[in-house]
């Protein structure tokens, strides 16, 4: 399914990149400028509100990485590392040589992997709510990581999923594939 933006201009489109079909949507003109969402989000939850004054200025790139919302999801793990190689890829087939990166919570840690692993394709980087280390979150954080399930996933995030893909294992799915990433995560950003 493709939308359209107010100026006609086509916003939702898919993209097959390294085994997923994955979303991304194109607003504004300008430099490019690449939305990263948050874990368990799609771009509508992290960026809805700032995307149409982001589009004034920049040619946004804003995507939903693995299992989230209309991307489809592989078997395979997901980690900061592959999402960061799936947006570069993006990028090249978007014929995009480097773009600005925002990424917002687990965002943030995908923003980072990309600098590290495709500097190339990485012009500057703005990264909220995000840490360098795991040890960089309050005590306790990670403790509620090991008994999260479907019925205590943030309202907003689970009504999202499931407007656009109402598919309640899809969204466990989704929901299971961030908390390992954000477990397993034992490279790059997360040591």
């Amino acid at each position: 399914m493709e939308t359209t933006t107010a100026k006609g201009q086509s916003a939702g489109q898919y993209a097959d990149v390294n085994g997923i079909r994955m979303y991304y949507e194109l607003h504004g003109d300008g430099f490019p400028l690449v939305l990263l969402h948050g874990g368990g989000s799609t771009l509508k939850t992290s960026f809805a509100r700032l995307l149409p004054s982001l589009a004034k200025t920049h040619k946004v790139i804003a995507v939903e990485l693995q299992a989230h919302g209309h991307t489809s999801d592989r078997d395979a793990p997901e980690t900061f590392e592959q999402d960061a190689d799936d947006v570069a890829e993006l990028l090249r087939q978007l014929e995009i040589p480097k773009a600005d990166i925002f990424g917002f919570s687990n965002g943030g840690h995908n923003a980072i992997e990309l600098a590290i692993r495709h500097p190339q394709k990485v012009n500057k980087l703005v990264i909220t709510s995000a840490f360098y280390k795991r040890s960089g979150v309050f005590p306790g954080f990670w403790n509620g990581f090991d008994g999260a399930t479907l019925s205590n996933m943030p309202q907003i995030y689970r009504d999202e999923f499931l407007k656009i893909n109402n598919d309640p294992q899809g969204c466990k799915t989704c929901l299971t594939r961030t908390l390992s990433e954000c477990a397993i995560s034992g490279t790059g950003p997360m040591k």
